[in-house]
C-alpha cells in the first residue's frame, strides 16, 4: 500500500516573542510578517511543497483568522483549516481529527516559523522514517557549552550541563497519523504538557529517530531573527 504523506502546519498562535513594536501595533501574528516580500507562513508551506511526496499541506489557523487566505493564495496541495486550539498540541490534535481515521497516513508536523527548511533535510527525514517504518524528527547536536541557570534573581550559572548526547529538536516531525493522534489524545486526557510531537510519542514509550537537520532550519523566535532569516532566504 502506498504511504500517503500529509503535512500539518500549526499556525494558530501569535508568537509574541517575535513581535516588534510596529507589528504588535498592527495586531499581526508573526507567521504573517513578510520575509523577502512574502508572509513567513507561505514560505514555510512552500518548503514542504518542495517534496512532491507530500500529497497535501493542512494549515491549522485560529477560528476567525483574517490573514491566512491571502497568505496562502494560489499554493497547490494546500488547505486551510480554522481548527486552531489554545496550545500547539491541541491544534495538531484537532487537525489530525480532520483526517480519515481508517487511512494509513503519515504526517509531518512543521513549525510555521521555520521557513528556511532545506529540501535536502526534508528528504532525509522522509526517507529515514519510511525506510525504518518508525517516526522521527529533524534535530541538531548541541554545539555549545550548556549552562543551567539559577531560579532566583540575579540570573547566574547554577551548573554546567554535559552536552554529550544532547540534540536541539527541529521540525518537521514525522509519525504515523494514528499513533500521533493517540499519543496527543492520551497526553491531553492525563493533563500532561507536551511541547512537540516527539515528546508526546515519548510518553507512550516510543523512541523517535533523530535525523540530522540544518542550521538554516532555525525557528524565528525573536525580532532580530527575521533579519537573519532573510539573509538565508
Amino acid at each position: 500500500m502506498k504511504t500517503t504523506l500529509i503535512a500539518i502546519v500549526p499556525a494558530a498562535g501569535i508568537g509574541a516573542r517575535a513581535l516588534d513594536s510596529a507589528t504588535k501595533a498592527q495586531g499581526l501574528p508573526k507567521q504573517y510578517r513578510l520575509l523577502g516580500g512574502q508572509p513567513m507562513l507561505r514560505r514555510s508551506v512552500q518548503a514542504l511543497l518542495a517534496d512532491e511526496r507530500i500529497s497535501q499541506v493542512r494549515v491549522a489557523v485560529a477560528p476567525g483568522d483574517t490573514w491566512a487566505a491571502a497568505a496562502l493564495e494560489g499554493l497547490p496541495r494546500t488547505v486551510c483549516l480554522p481548527c486552531g486550539g489554545e496550545t500547539r498540541a491541541e491544534t495538531v490534535l484537532n487537525t489530525l481529527h480532520s483526517l480519515d481515521k481508517d487511512a494509513e497516513h503519515w504526517v509531518l508536523v512543521h513549525d510555521a516559523a521555520r521557513p528556511g527548511l532545506p529540501r535536502q533535510a526534508l528528504e532525509r527525514l522522509i526517507d529515514a522514517c519510511l525506510q525504518a517504518g518508525r517516526g522521527g524528527l529533524l534535530a541538531l547536536p548541541v554545539p555549545d557549552t550548556v549552562k543551567r541557570a539559577t531560579t532566583i534573581a540575579p540570573t547566574a550559572v547554577q551548573a554546567t550541563v554535559d552536552r554529550e548526547g544532547l540534540w536541539l529538536a527541529q521540525t518537521p516531525q514525522c509519525f504515523p497519523a494514528h499513533a500521533l493522534r493517540a499519543a496527543l489524545q492520551e497526553a491531553k486526557e492525563q493533563g500532561l504538557t507536551v511541547t512537540d510531537e516527539a515528546s508526546a510519542m515519548e510518553l507512550t514509550g516510543s523512541q523517535p529517530l533523530l535525523i540530522l537537520g540544518s542550521a538554516r532550519n532555525f525557528k524565528v523566535t525573536w525580532p532580530e531573527d527575521f533579519e537573519l532569516m532573510e539573509k538565508w532566504l
